[in-house]
């Protein structure tokens, strides 16, 4: 440990060959995207990039007789900090600026995802002081939700922080408004990461790229468990960085609260991006040379529990959820539920193989057929998949592949801690290579790194501008930050160009994140649309407490409108009708005080239902 902000001062020299093979492979995989070959990048928004490109060597040669020294070089800690107090500000508006008008005109809609009903379900039933509660006590089988479990008491499968987080939200009546928050909350953390890191240039650079990363502000507006991640581990990575440098206990302590609420969120993501710096944490605690003071054992100690106790309790709230809804401390909802429901979407591979040996009476079998069996070959192309769309969706392509060849080099001889950093990518790859789905725009298992690549732009970036300062290249810089705006601006502006008639060129000149939110408001509006319609018709046919029993739509298993909140007490309740399998007689005879119909939202047809006495 040391008491120095930079502990190294990274290396001011980018070989020349480094930024060579970075320049050859961004040029390469701009006519990749030319020619159509990489899904959501937009052919002309390649193009642009590529002339951007190209004309790098020409920039290159123009350079000034004396080396350039940085406006704030010299500048004192002290206003350093000053200044770094009012962008850290600066980046998290930003952040809460971009993911409003990304999601403007969709909050005000049903949500899109299964498992978005599932989280809100997990928060409503938190605020009413449980982790579950009971199914219904006649023919329970009717409220089967999707992803949530119901096998005598109704919990999501899924685990509980991301409910602890979203249940303030959803008492507020604004639940989006806590993911928002969340994600201004990470940029700002990434922003003092980077600043503990290097520079102030630096910081900006990371705590901007992930307050305008369009990936981010997109799932800002999905009420799903990365945003709460997010926060997680963005404490987690600053506060251990800043440990490794100051010994504090208190750092190490709020290092191990970050991690042990991302572990709540999504536990498996946790262990991905935390096993990097795990092994550094157990290497100081093993191979630590400053043991002559007597005190060490004691301070290791400390350090040890206040790294650990957040999270054991971590893991005791989590055991205690899987015992509350499973039964079983072992057995967790999440594989419960894909036990009984969706066998074939298990983890690992020949997961169909495997999962088709344990098919029972409750399986969903439309929606667990979805699933395709994960062989060598399908995981590496779910492997490329997510690191191309990890690009695209954290800021774009282009910049991060040049980043990453430049960071690859040169991390040897920068900072010590940045190493788990970068490792902590791979490790977060590694670990979801054995599932066979790709994830939501073909990223969101790995959706977390975008931290980490946002850290990694910043340290790019920061390298190449010490070269080119160093040497007198003055228009490098600036031909950089052309690139970075180019590569921002193709993804939220529309692209008006020349070349988007030509055959050898389809463009769409619709920019990345309106392809993305456009099809994020089409199943939001079909929710919200049928929400309008059975409403009315339940009016006109004078219901007030009612039953719908829902015929499922079996060729669109990604919208399902059995949606219940927590207990069953509402006015009107959404059943599941199977056919040939529901008995309606039974129904209305079980729930003799409810009004019963039967819906067919695909023909928009509903009808009551009545026993004969």
């Amino acid at each position: 440990m040391t008491a120095a902000r930079k502990s190294v001062v990274p290396p001011k020299r980018v070989p020349v060959a480094v930024q060579g093979l970075a320049w050859l492979l961004g040029v390469l995989a701009c006519l990749a995207g030319m020619l159509n070959l990489i899904a959501e990048w937009d052919p002309a928004l390649a193009t642009v990039q590529f002339l951007v490109l190209v004309i790098a060597p020409v920039v290159w040669m123009i350079e000034r007789r004396h080396a350039m020294v940085s406006r704030h070089e010299g500048e004192t800690t002290a206003s350093s900090d000053r200044r770094a107090l009012w962008f850290a500000v600066l980046v998290g508006l930003t952040s809460l600026t971009t993911c409003f008008l990304v999601g403007r005109g969709m909050v005000d809609l049903p949500p899109a995802y299964h498992d978005e009903y599932s989280y809100l379900f997990q928060a409503k039933t938190l605020l009413s002081g449980a982790f579950s509660v009971p199914s219904s006590a006649n023919m329970p089988e009717l409220f089967d939700q999707m992803h949530v479990l119901n096998e005598g008491r109704m919990a999501s499968r899924y685990y509980p922080g991301t409910g602890l987080w979203l249940a303030p939200w959803v008492l507020l009546g604004h639940p989006h408004w806590g993911h928002w928050f969340a994600s201004a909350l990470a940029s700002v953390f990434v922003f003092w990461t980077g600043y503990e890191l290097g520079r102030l240039r630096l910081a900006i650079l990371s705590g901007m790229t992930c307050a305008l990363s369009p990936g981010i502000a997109l799932f800002a507006n999905l009420l799903l468990a990365h945003q709460p991640t997010l926060v997680g581990l963005s404490l987690f990575v600053w506060m251990f960085v800043k440990w490794q440098r100051t010994g504090s206990i208190g750092d190490i302590c709020w290092s191990g609260c970050g991690l042990s609420f991302a572990m709540l969120c999504r536990p498996a993501t946790a262990a991905g991006v935390g096993l990097p710096f795990g092994l550094v944490f157990l290497s100081w605690l093993v191979c630590s040379k400053q043991t002559q003071s007597p005190f060490r054992p004691l301070l290791r100690w400390k350090t040890v529990l206040a790294m650990g106790i957040p999270l054991v309790i971590g893991w005791t709230v989590m055991l205690a959820y899987h015992y509350e809804v499973t039964g079983s401390w072992k057995t967790s909802p999440y594989q419960l539920y894909t036990d009984l429901y969706t066998p074939r979407h298990v983890y690992g591979f020949d997961n169909v193989v495997r999962g088709e040996q344990k098919v029972g009476p409750k399986v969903i079998e439309s929606y667990d057929r979805w699933a395709v069996n994960l062989t060598g070959e399908l995981a590496a192309t779910n492997v490329r998949d997510r690191l191309l769309s990890s690009w695209l969706w954290t800021f774009d392509l282009i910049p991060l592949l040049l980043s990453m060849v430049v960071v690859v080099a040169m991390i040897p001889r920068c900072d010590p801690r940045w190493k788990p950093i970068g490792l902590a990518i791979l490790s977060l790859h590694a670990i979801h290579i054995p599932y066979w789905y790709a994830g939501i725009m073909g990223w969101h298992y790995v959706f977390e790194s975008a931290l980490l690549w946002s850290l990694l732009l910043g340290l790019a970036t920061d390298l190449l501008f010490r070269d080119w300062k160093s040497q007198g290249r003055w228009l490098m810089p600036w031909w950089w930050g052309l690139l970075l705006l180019v590569s921002l601006g193709g993804i939220y502006l529309p692209l008006r160009t020349l070349w988007t008639s030509t055959p050898a060129i389809p463009a769409s000149g619709i920019p990345r994140i309106a392809n993305a939110t456009s099809s994020l408001r089409y199943p939001r509006r079909q929710y919200a649309e049928f929400d309008r319609w059975l409403n009315t018709e339940l009016r006109r046919n004078g219901a007030e407490s009612a039953m719908v029993l829902i015929e499922a739509d079996l060729d669109d298993q990604h919208v399902d409108y059995v949606v219940n909140n927590p207990g069953l007490a509402d006015l009107v309740l959404r059943a599941r009708y199977r056919r040939g399998v529901t008995d309606l007689s039974a129904v209305a005879k079980g729930f003799p005080n409810r009004q019963i119909f039967l819906c067919h939202p695909k023909r928009r047809m509903i009808e009551r239902i009545t026993v004969p006495q």
